[in-house]
């Protein structure tokens, strides 16, 4: 259960990273306040699923999926450059991931 609840947490990374940069400084109160929802939320996640996971790989973990996911959303969406380095670094970050669980 620790593991599918911080998959949630990364992917609400992604979710408040996007509305941080979509509240345009906290200028715009409905992104303002999807970050700040998000936020809590994927810490709180990160919190429960570090009373099982070891610190370095949950946070790695998180922070991955977070990484991952936002940079996934600029290029789909909003207009971030596709380029085969990026994605190789990409890649090179799920293979961390990936191999983080494998070794848990």
């Amino acid at each position: 259960m620790a593991w599918v609840v911080l998959v949630v947490a990364g992917l609400l990374e992604t979710v408040w990273a996007v509305a941080l940069e979509s509240s345009k400084g906290f200028s715009r109160l409905v992104p303002s306040l999807v970050f700040a929802v998000a936020l809590v939320l994927s810490m709180g996640g990160l919190a429960y699923a570090m009373k099982s996971i070891p610190l370095g790989t949950g946070y790695a973990v998180w922070v991955g999926i977070g990484a991952i996911g936002t940079a996934v959303y600029g290029m789909a969406a909003m207009g971030d450059a596709v380029t085969t380095a990026r994605i190789a670094c990409l890649l090179l970050i799920v293979s961390g991931v990936v191999g983080l669980k494998a070794l848990h």
